[in-house]
């Protein structure tokens, strides 16, 4: 069957290449199935090769190659290849989203959707932390903690956010603890650490390789090592001490989405907690005077300025109405 140059019902906006070769194939000569063939297997060959290039590698003419262009809605070669470029581009784009946002995620869905689907990531976030948290283990490591002399604390990239946060409340209550976020310093902070001191590497996948580094080299030298990671089988795992699971569903940006940085920091908590409870007096004594510290730099409640209310005219000493 002879095809002519009439315009193609396969042309609708919104179809792209393969789209349209899918639903024109019941029309297509031989020739033309063929050239069909070679473009749903390899969408990028008309990117690649030139109208005559394709018609040899498709067994047929450059003819029949614009003729097949023209059944399934473009003018020409030419427009096939920038529909070809248009389709890969989508494609790139889409798998760039999935890998970096995540499938749980469609770049069309509303709000709601987004929230509904954040709030379930969150959550099975949580739900699964809490369920592969050993309260011994934990507690084994606070009461190690509580009573070291010295801690450091490593968190490269995303991680080193969870890494300050941890040292902070610790130093809060009393003990002698830093955070490391620099490779250097933290192999250097971890040459001089021995025993009575604890080494804490923070990291969700647990396979960045100077966290590894900081940990490997500190437990080498006596320290106390624990682990903080998504993956109990994960290298830095192996290298430490004990171990903590803090467990982020695959559901959207990984490795560094927020819902794997709300299980590190429930992870984290229950553990400051805990090595709160191990010294009441020195813990409550910190806490009563670094809030006493900050206290002067706090607003007043609002709708009180803070400062003494000057008395009204009629009220002040030696005023007429006095």
């Amino acid at each position: 069957m002879t095809q002519t140059a009439a315009p193609s019902k396969h042309s609708a906006d919104g179809f792209g290449v393969s789209a349209r070769i899918q639903a024109a194939l019941p029309e297509m000569s031989a020739a033309m199935a063929k050239i069909g063939s070679l473009l749903l297997e390899n969408p990028a060959a008309p990117l690649e090769l030139s109208i005559t290039e394709l018609a040899e590698r498709a067994g047929t003419s450059p003819a029949t190659v614009t003729r097949f262009c023209r059944l399934i809605g473009y003018a020409g070669y030419p427009p096939l290849r920038v529909g070809a470029a248009a389709d890969l581009g989508r494609s790139s784009a889409y798998e760039t989203w999935q890998s970096d946002i995540g499938r749980a995620f469609d770049p069309s869905d509303s709000a709601l959707d987004v929230l509904t689907a954040l709030v379930g990531s969150h959550t099975a976030a949580l739900q699964s932390t809490a369920t592969q948290l050993d309260p011994a283990t934990v507690e084994r490591a606070a009461v190690t903690i509580a009573d070291s002399s010295h801690v450091d604390i490593y968190g490269i990239g995303g991680s080193a956010g969870m890494a300050a946060e941890l040292q902070a409340r610790l130093y809060r209550i009393g003990l002698n603890a830093h955070v490391w976020s620099e490779v250097h310093e933290g192999l250097t902070s971890a040459a001089i650490q021995g025993p009575g001191t604890v080494a804490i590497g923070i990291s969700n996948t647990g396979r960045t390789a100077e966290m590894i580094e900081m940990l490997s080299l500190a437990r080498s030298t006596g320290a106390f090592t624990l682990a903080i990671t998504g993956n109990p089988d994960s290298p830095l795992a192996s290298v430490a001490d004990v171990h903590l699971t803090a467990y982020a569903a695959d559901a959207y940006l990984q490795p560094d989405d927020l819902s794997a940085k709300h299980a590190q920091l429930l992870a984290i908590d229950l553990l400051y907690l805990l090595v709160a409870q191990q010294d009441f007096s020195r813990t409550t004594t910190k806490l009563a005077a670094s809030a006493a510290a900050v206290a002067p730099h706090r607003r007043s409640p609002r709708g009180s300025s803070g400062r003494e209310r000057m008395p009204a005219p009629s009220q002040r000493k030696g005023s007429p109405a006095s």
